[in-house]
């Protein structure tokens, strides 16, 4: 959450810098331009709803908005304790004391996992399930990103479209200055809001989606590998171990065996001694 404030405190001063470059060279107003923006904007989403379904639309606006909400998600140091402390307790009151803690967790992923351990399912057959909806959560998540880079290229062409509009409109006013005056700003608005639209949301937008489904793979990935490992009634030391790979080595908190102990356990001799 901590990140998420910080990188919203980033957006709004990066956007503060990018429109007082519009301020400094005079009035705001020479770059709003309606017929320009209808012309963009309206081109880009019809070209979009001829290209996808209305459905994969609203699965998208429903992904960028639990992209964007301020909420506290766990880290992968949360999941790697909370399968360590369910391998534990399972050694005490056996896998069926798990039940009690499936509706508890707030990852939906982990309770299905839970769920299929509760309910009897071996490794092989909790791997292929698990496996299974891992790969098509992020078959759904790169349909999403697809849309937007299909609207990320589509932006500019249609911002070309409403420069050539604005052209056509103004070789057609030739020895009216008042119309030439009218059709400029929309060859030229068409073209800056073309690139606006599409560099500063809808690649913005894919990246965080990306960002989003990587992070929710690797705490699918962990969630999956220790359940099967609780499901084999793994030692919870090793599993801790076996876990804490997928961590960061700053986030791991394990105690390096000293160098005189590797020494002792594989026989080394120092060069020294030699």
């Amino acid at each position: 959450m901590l990140v998420q404030n910080k990188n919203f405190i980033g957006v709004v001063l990066c956007l503060l810098l990018f429109l007082s470059g519009f301020f400094i060279h005079g009035n705001i107003g020479m770059y709003l331009n309606i017929s320009g923006f209808l012309v963009v904007i309206g081109g880009t989403i019809g070209a979009t709803l001829l290209t996808y379904r209305m459905d994969r639309l609203v699965i998208l606006y429903k992904v960028l908005i639990a992209s964007y909400t301020i909420k506290k998600t766990k880290s992968p140091e949360d999941i790697v304790e909370i399968l360590v402390d369910l391998s534990v307790k399972s050694k005490f009151k056996g896998i069926l004391s798990l039940q009690e803690d499936e509706e508890e967790t707030s990852i939906l992923f982990l309770r299905r996992a839970l769920g299929l351990l509760v309910d009897g399912y071996k490794g092989d057959a909790i791997y292929d399930i698990l496996n299974t909806e891992m790969y098509f959560f992020r078959r759904r998540r790169e349909d999403c990103e697809r849309v937007l880079r299909t609207m990320a290229e589509l932006f500019p062409s249609f911002g070309l479209v409403g420069s050539v509009v604005g052209l056509i409109g103004m070789l057609a006013g030739i020895g009216s200055t008042a119309n030439i005056l009218a059709t400029i700003p929309i060859a030229l608005t068409s073209t800056l809001y073309g690139i606006i639209f599409a560099n500063f949301f809808c690649v913005p937008f894919a990246g965080n989606i990306r960002e989003q489904t990587d992070q929710e793979t690797l705490l699918q990935k962990i969630i999956m590998d220790g359940v099967i490992a609780i499901e084999k009634e793994m030692d919870p030391r090793s599993l801790e171990r076996k876990l804490k790979s997928f961590l960061t080595p700053s986030s791991r908190k394990v105690k390096l065996v000293s160098l005189k102990r590797i020494q002792e356990r594989f026989n080394i001799v120092p060069q020294k001694e030699k």
